[in-house]
């Protein structure tokens, strides 16, 4: 049995240390939503103006290319498309982050003062009891809140990854048909001046 309560005792110990932790998280958390919050206005606007940042980077690096005639160019800018939609897919990672981890904390910041509270109970210390069952419920509103922004966030998002990513495969496909278009020039204006060589040897 004392083996039982000191186990117990070292859960509620740990348990309590985690409370600050918890409360600074949700915190932090917080206030990268209103940032994110601001930077996907800003994107909005941009994309309202047509400035399209990732598109225009993909398009100046396509257009750095040297269209050689000897060169594997469609394995190369298909491992560039690749490249830069992943970078895309990856711009999304921190906000799925925030999805899992704002309710998963907001749980815990729940729980915790809830110990506590349960403890003052015991106790009779009312006034502390009061104030962990507040605080447990106020990180339950932040951490849900948390999370549905970011759901939210995440839906806008994804709906412009998507579209840029169509995007990224039409300039690659377009500037594949004119290396292409350019190699045919190459090649015809060769069959061309063999002829008149010819003619005029003869």
């Amino acid at each position: 049995m004392n083996i039982l309560a000191g186990l117990e005792t070292f859960l509620y110990v740990i348990a309590s240390a985690l409370f600050y932790p918890v409360v600074i998280g949700l915190i932090l958390l917080t206030f990268w939503i209103v940032i994110s919050f601001g930077s996907l206005m800003r994107e909005y606007l941009e994309r309202r103006q047509g400035h399209l940042a990732a598109l225009l980077s993909y398009q100046r690096l396509l257009d750095s290319l040297a269209l050689t005639p000897g060169e594997d160019l469609e394995l190369d800018l298909e491992r560039r498309l690749q490249v830069a939609e992943l970078e895309l897919i990856k711009s999304l990672d921190k906000i799925r982050f925030a999805i899992r981890v704002g309710p998963a904390v907001g749980l815990m910041g729940t729980l915790i003062p809830m110990g506590i509270s349960l403890a003052a109970l015991a106790q009779g210390d009312m006034p502390k009891m009061a104030g962990s069952m507040v605080t447990a419920f106020t990180a339950t509103v932040i951490g849900l809140a948390c999370g549905v922004a970011a759901y939210l966030m995440s839906l806008v998002r994804e709906k412009w990854v998507r579209a840029d990513m169509r995007e990224m495969e039409y300039l690659t496909e377009l500037r594949l048909r004119q290396a292409q278009g350019q190699r045919s020039k190459i090649k015809g204006g060769g069959e061309d001046e063999f002829p008149k060589k010819t003619a005029a040897i003869r």
